[in-house]
């Protein structure tokens, strides 16, 4: 079975990239004659031959070391979301959708030769250390981070044995200030629902912080609870959420579908390349009413559930706009434990509508600072802590409403309140 990835971009989870694939087997080079194709590998092979007799340094230019890199050059300059993987890279990538991994926990992608953090992962080192969606990497351990470093040279700086220190430096945008951190690395595992409860007025919550191999069941699990509970809404929180798994995006939509309605669809550049994901659970969908909550944190197949509930009139959105990562790739395996991520195809909602560097616009539009993004994050990372008074003691500030989740709730009172009053009367 064909197992269809949104991968993040290229960070410590291997990125906010979207990707639909898996070890798909690639085909051996030469296998159909082309005429273009033998004229340019010509070309290449002459020009690789010139090297390896030509220059001076005979290590540096052995033929699968130019090889390597003419392929890195090849794939690479194509856009900042195809890779050519090398075995490490590959088997990397294979631990992180696995939802294991030894880091700190951000998230990044690179930006016009900068290292961005896209969002940290929920209860990683790099959260609990406060780094924000934005700030860019300067350094690591001391050597500067060059524009021209790949993500896999970043990715090998970050990452290490567990309980092991790395030291960070950051610059954050917003106030010019350099920050500079030295924090343990743990293994990394990636949580898919990290909260669920139940809310004022019967409202059920459930914060969803990636999409993984246990996201669906996860979810499932959660809302079948909160049903049990007695909610008649939902909240479900998208927020810093910069993706995952297709199938899990498409799972945790479908109980809001009939059997068979369209949920994404995604379109290479041939007519034929479209691939149409349908839900498939049998019964009635669920009906109450939802909300979803998003930022410019939420990539991929965050995306794609806003997309689909948004664009169908199941959810109203509310905070503000999402990523705008709407490209898939493809992840080929290729000899020697070595692979290729490449940009195939865009993914649409059920309109027809591409959110790629556009990102999801919210229907209630709530826009947070980034001191509030700081502090709701350290809350909602610190819920033992219930005691305002002592939460101000041990962190330097009081608790601090949630206006984008207030907004919510707001919406989901009128829906309801609405509902109400156009039932038919029943003496």
């Amino acid at each position: 079975m064909l197992k269809r990835i949104l991968i993040i971009a290229a960070g410590l989870v291997l990125g906010l990239v979207l990707s639909l694939g898996a070890a798909r087997l690639a085909l051996a080079w030469g296998l159909f004659p082309n005429r273009e194709l033998d004229h340019s590998s010509s070309y290449l092979r002459e020009v690789m031959q010139l090297v390896n007799e030509n220059y001076f340094d005979a290590k540096s230019s052995d033929y699968d070391h130019l090889a390597k890199s003419a392929i890195h050059g090849m794939v690479e300059s194509l856009d900042p979301h195809s890779e050519f993987l090398e075995s490490k890279d590959y088997n990397q990538l294979e631990e992180e959708l696995s939802g294991d991994f030894s880091g700190i926990g951000v998230q990044v992608e690179m930006r016009k030769g900068r290292v961005v953090v896209i969002a940290p992962i929920a209860g990683s080192p790099g959260e609990k250390a406060g780094i924000l969606r934005g700030d860019e990497l300067v350094s690591v351990n001391g050597k500067v981070l060059e524009r021209n470093l790949s993500m896999e040279g970043v990715i090998d700086r970050l990452r290490g044995k567990p309980h092991t220190k790395v030291a960070v430096s950051l610059l954050r945008p917003g106030t010019g200030q350099t920050i500079d951190l030295t924090l343990e690395r743990e293994l990394i595992k990636l949580e898919s629902v990290r909260d669920v409860h139940v809310l004022a007025d019967h409202t059920g919550y459930i914060q969803l912080t990636e999409f993984s191999d246990h996201t669906a069941e996860e979810f499932d699990t959660a809302l079948n609870r909160l049903l049990k509970e007695g909610i008649d809404s939902l909240v479900i929180d998208l927020r810093n959420n910069p993706g995952g798994l297709l199938d899990a995006a498409v799972d945790v939509a479908e109980p809001f579908f009939k059997k068979g309605e369209l949920i994404v669809y995604t379109q290479g550049r041939k007519a034929a390349d479209r691939e149409e994901f349908r839900a498939g659970a049998d019964g009635d969908p669920l009906r109450l009413p939802v909300a979803l909550l998003i930022n410019s944190g939420s990539a991929s197949a965050a995306e794609v559930v806003t997309g689909a509930l948004k664009d169908t009139g199941r959810a109203v959105v509310v905070g503000e706009r999402s990523f705008g990562k709407g490209s898939v790739q493809s992840i080929f395996k290729l000899k020697n434990g070595e692979g290729l991520r490449l940009t195939t195809a865009r993914y649409f909602t059920p309109s027809g509508v591409s959110i790629h560097e556009k990102g999801i616009t919210p229907q209630v539009e709530v826009v947070m600072t980034p001191e509030e993004d700081s502090r709701l994050r350290l809350q909602h990372l610190r819920p033992d802590v219930a005691d305002p008074k002592e939460f101000k003691d041990r962190f330097g500030f009081a608790p601090i409403e949630d206006r984008q989740l207030q907004a919510a709730l707001d919406v989901l009172k009128g829906i309801t309140l609405l509902r109400e009053r156009s039932a038919p009367f029943e003496p």
